[in-house]
């Protein structure tokens, strides 16, 4: 069987996260999307973080660092000083960047603009399952995750109110105000 041809290699460089986990700078091996080879890129723990598929244009650039069980795949981009780490995914066309922190299990996907931790609303521990209830800036508004479902603000709050009793349904308009005033509230800082 054919080993499939490797995107990126892990170099000598590292830096060691104040965990105590060392994180590994990559470099490209071939040439994809807005990445040249030879390019250095951010940090990764390992291999696991980062997509190795010539399918899609998933990078860590600058001194962004993924690491525990974090992964990054599609044509999602992570750069800057942005964290992904513990179970949190970033696919699709996402971007997270600047000193943007994604954690938890947390999953950020398709269209996502996160450039600043206050661009994502995380809360754990919600509803009936105990879950993470993510919420972040898109290209076309705020977007909601839980469990498996991903959509829009009002979509998620339809389907909160077709499927969940009163109090789940309550704690969720609730998280979804706070994130409406944190994440709108940056964004309105900056204009």
């Amino acid at each position: 069987m054919k080993e499939q041809q490797k995107k990126y290699e892990l170099t000598d460089e590292f830096i060691e996260h104040w965990s105590g986990k060392k994180l590994y700078r990559i470099r490209a091996l071939v040439t994809f999307g807005s990445v040249v080879v030879g390019q250095l890129g951010g940090f990764v723990e390992s291999e696991k973080n980062l997509d190795q598929s010539l399918l899609g244009n998933a990078w860590v650039f600058d001194d962004a660092q993924v690491f525990d069980d974090a992964r990054v795949y599609g044509n999602a981009q992570v750069s800057g000083n942005a964290w992904v780490f513990d179970d949190a995914r970033v696919s699709g066309d996402a971007r997270v960047s600047g000193d943007a922190r994604v954690y938890g299990d947390a999953s950020v996907r398709s269209y996502a603009i996160i450039s600043d931790k206050k661009m994502i609303f995380l809360a754990s521990n919600v509803g009936s399952e105990n879950g993470t209830l993510t919420v972040f800036n898109g290209k076309g508004g705020l977007i909601v995750t839980r469990g498996c479902f991903t959509g829009t603000v009002d979509e998620f709050l339809s389907k909160s109110a077709k499927v969940h009793d009163d109090k789940t349904r309550n704690e969720y308009k609730l998280l979804i105000e706070v994130a409406k005033s944190r994440i709108l509230g940056v964004k309105n800082e900056r204009n």
